[in-house]
């Protein structure tokens, strides 16, 4: 879900990184308007890609797929080893020979238009419908993509793939939603992000976002937070099964996560799921769609009901939760295609044309 959660599921067990071909550009999107009528001159949008774009007879785009990452991260977490490898190479579900995958740095993420910039907290209060609309005018109106071979995301990015499909529903022929509900965002899933934001905005060295410096305390509040809401209890246990070593753990993970971290662009980051609440429009999803969710994810919890719920008011969709083990990694576990890799290539073959 985020950049920290990204890392604590990339903990001493995974392999060394693999160089893959990619190709990374900015494009820059006029006159851009929020929905809430604020605005900016120009929105600059920045992304990465593996493969190439193929061309059916009418010389339209036919297998572009998009990647969305979470909370706080950027699309350089899906070179990961944990999930490019098992995914890119030939033959995987991804292979780059056959597909073209675009990776965007999301709104207020990465190296495309955020808070830290320049405008702080005069920025436009973007949220996830936003972050939707800037794809999509992207994809159509810079990149020439007019249909989505597939649209996937992880956590922040899985809530984006239930919105795509209500948003733009012919625009798609498969989505895979991973690591997050499609309800309105409450409980304590709102509650931990609020409590993130007010630990910063009570710091008095973030001074209404006019901070000369980060205010550290406030982000080593909301930084203890991830690491709490990222946990995977079996999981910790295993790998830090001494006090000294799960101190050891917690402070490291802290600290990684400090070292890049702005407090205005946190803000926005988790402010911008404050009206996020698929729930109302989900018949609207009409294309062929799998849902995976992980049993020890403490931010979408194993005992809601709401899946077998909201799969009935779909039209083609599945849902798996992954059993919880010492393998799996909580929240983190979208990161690792393993667990559900051979979801993803049932749902490619089922959404064929």
């Amino acid at each position: 879900m985020f950049a920290l959660l990204a890392a604590l599921a990339a903990q001493a067990a995974a392999p060394a990184p693999k160089s893959w071909p990619t190709h990374e550009a900015d494009v820059v999107l006029e006159h851009f308007r929020f929905h809430d009528g604020e605005s900016l001159p120009s929105l600059r949008m920045h992304y990465t890609t593996l493969g190439a774009p193929h061309r059916d007879a009418a010389g339209e785009i036919d297998n572009a797929v998009m990647v969305l990452h979470g909370t706080g991260g950027d699309g350089h977490q899906f070179l990961r080893p944990q999930f490019a490898d098992e995914l890119y190479g030939p033959g995987q579900p991804l292979d780059i020979r056959k597909y073209w995958i675009i990776l965007p740095d999301n709104i207020g993420h990465g190296k495309s238009s955020k808070p830290s910039d320049g405008l702080r907290m005069k920025f436009p209060k973007y949220d996830y419908a936003d972050m939707v609309l800037a794809q999509h005018r992207m994809l159509a109106e810079r990149l020439g993509v007019h249909h989505m071979r597939l649209i996937m995301g992880t956590s922040m990015g899985c809530m984006m793939s239930f919105m795509w499909g209500e948003m733009y529903p012919d625009f798609e022929s498969a989505l895979m939603p991973l690591a997050c509900e499609p309800i309105e965002i409450a409980g304590l899933n709102r509650g931990w992000r609020q409590l993130l934001i007010d630990g910063i905005a009570k710091d008095p060295a973030w001074n209404g976002g006019n901070y000369t410096q980060e205010p550290e305390e406030g982000l080593r509040t909301a930084a203890s937070i991830l690491v709490i809401a990222g946990g995977a209890p079996l999981y910790l246990q295993k790998q830090y099964p001494t006090r000294e070593a799960a101190k050891d753990y917690v402070e490291q993970a802290v600290a990684r996560e400090l070292a890049d971290m702005d407090a205005n662009d946190t803000i926005y980051q988790f402010d911008a799921s404050r009206d996020y609440n698929p729930w109302p429009d989900l018949e609207k999803i009409t294309a062929p769609l799998t849902w995976v969710n992980s049993a020890d994810d403490f931010i979408n919890p194993r005992n809601l009901d709401v899946p077998g719920r909201a799969v009935k008011r779909m039209k083609n969709a599945r849902f798996r939760l992954i059993p919880e083990s010492s393998e799996t990694h909580g929240h983190g576990t979208h990161t690792w295609a393993k667990f559900w890799k051979k979801d993803l290539a049932e749902l490619l073959a089922r959404s064929a044309r």
